[in-house]
């Protein structure tokens, strides 16, 4: 009786990424799909590497957290409408807004374990374009007249239809156990934290002049694909400063007294999509492919945020890395001093202030200023929901290859659900 050997675990390579510019909802892709923005990053990444060839990519996975029904085989319909061959397998993922950084750690450990020799992943969403869904008690009605039995009956059910029942369901921003939008959410646990509008103001402005810089120098050439007119991230503010940011005022928390939370240093509802090219050394060896980075470490985590966040504790909504990163850490014999870059997804200024001040009360190093989004965030480029995962690996690993030095690379990313999705990066 033979049995099956376990398969050497591989370092999986960063080659690169694309991604359309970002686009604030109901701009420029007000219109436009979430399969026709993954199209566009696709086949910018297709053109950039040739991956034209019959069996060029392993896999494709992607996702959306916003989907319409159409989009039930997103990442394969994608497929079909793009330049990559045909006969590219592909499936769907969704962790709200740690599916692109998931949809990288699913196609990883498939490359790690020598189950394929490439894959690319990341996701789309468009604010702009959400579903509408059917009113239920319309729904209820139309599901008991298709179960009738007679023409009578059919009628009787449809005679139930009144004028409320034609209001759509509007997709809210508000998690489901709670009732509270995730800028509330995060009003709470900057409250909980004690983070001041002065520290999220000062954030906010050095992600978008940080953004700015890192398109000035062209640190984005290779990694950004234009798209219905747009070059550059929509919601980019070259000018911003903490004193233009100060002028604003408050938007979230406004249910007590002094609240911090504004238009300014919270991210904006986004359109776009990203995606990254993943293989392993030898894909990458045999046609000419320096890797800028690889993948070493990886952890997802979850809080109680329905019991902590509303009751004013430090679990919130957003807090999950509080726990991945450490957890992470220690599992690879890592500390903060190990990073010469940090990767925090800016959903909030006062989240990522939080998130650091937590990473300090369970024992990590204080983060140098200097080295976190140190090419701007979410609250510069925005934030299509699904994208930004995919989005931070790829600047990341292009920051890490620009030094061309031995480097390590911290990404943190918090989700909706009281989720969060981590990963190191490393250049040898």
């Amino acid at each position: 009786m033979s049995t099956l050997k376990p398969a050497a675990v591989r370092r999986v390579a960063v080659i690169g990424g694309s991604r359309i510019p970002f686009a604030r909802s109901d701009g420029p892709y007000a219109t436009a799909s979430n399969q026709e923005m993954l199209g566009a990053a696709l086949d910018g990444l297709v053109e950039r590497y040739g991956l034209h060839a019959p069996g060029a990519v392993g896999e494709f996975v992607a996702g959306a957290v916003l989907k319409h029904s159409r989009d039930f085989n997103l990442a394969r319909e994608t497929v079909l409408g793009s330049r990559l061959d045909a006969r590219t397998p592909a499936y769907d993922i969704q962790q709200a807004c740690g599916t692109g950084l998931q949809a990288v750690v699913a196609a990883a450990n498939k490359i790690a374990l020598g189950q394929t020799e490439s894959a690319v992943a990341g996701g789309a969403d468009t604010a702009s374009d959400a579903p509408l869904g059917v009113n239920d008690a319309l729904r209820k009605v139309l599901l008991e007249a298709r179960r009738a039995k007679s023409p009578g009956a059919r009628l009787r059910a449809l005679a139930k239809v009144r004028p409320r029942h034609l209001v759509p369901d509007i997709p809210r921003n508000a998690e489901p156990r709670t009732g509270l939008s995730m800028g509330e959410h995060a009003a709470v646990t900057a409250r909980a934290w004690g983070v001041t509008r002065e520290a999220q103001d000062e954030l906010a402005a050095a992600s978008h002049q940080r953004l700015a810089a890192a398109y000035e120098r062209g640190l984005f050439q290779d990694l950004v694909v234009p798209f219905r007119g747009l070059a550059r991230d929509q919601n980019l503010r070259p000018g911003s400063s903490t004193e233009k940011l100060a002028a604003l005022k408050p938007v979230f928390g406004l249910d007590r007294p002094e609240p911090t939370m504004t238009a300014g240093n919270s991210t904006p509802l986004t359109d776009g999509a990203a995606l990254v090219l993943l293989a392993s050394e030898e894909w990458a060896a045999e046609r000419g492919l320096e890797p800028l980075a690889y993948l070493s470490a990886y952890e997802t985590a979850a809080v109680d945020f329905v019991h902590g966040d509303v009751a004013d504790g430090e679990d919130g909504l957003l807090m999950a890395p509080a726990y991945a990163v450490p957890r992470m850490l220690e599992r690879a014999g890592l500390g903060m001093a190990d990073f010469d870059l940090i990767e925090v997804h800016e959903a909030f200024a006062s989240q990522v202030l939080a998130t650091l001040a937590a990473w300090e009360k369970r024992g990590l190093a204080p983060v140098d200023r200097s080295r976190l989004n140190v090419a701007g965030s979410s609250l510069a480029t925005g934030h299509p929901f699904a994208a930004t995962g995919a989005r931070i690996v790829a600047t990341l690993a292009k920051l890490l290859a620009e030094r061309d030095a031995p480097g390590r690379g911290l990404i943190s990313v918090c989700a909706a659900g009281g989720q969060g999705v981590t990963a190191v990066l490393e250049r040898p």
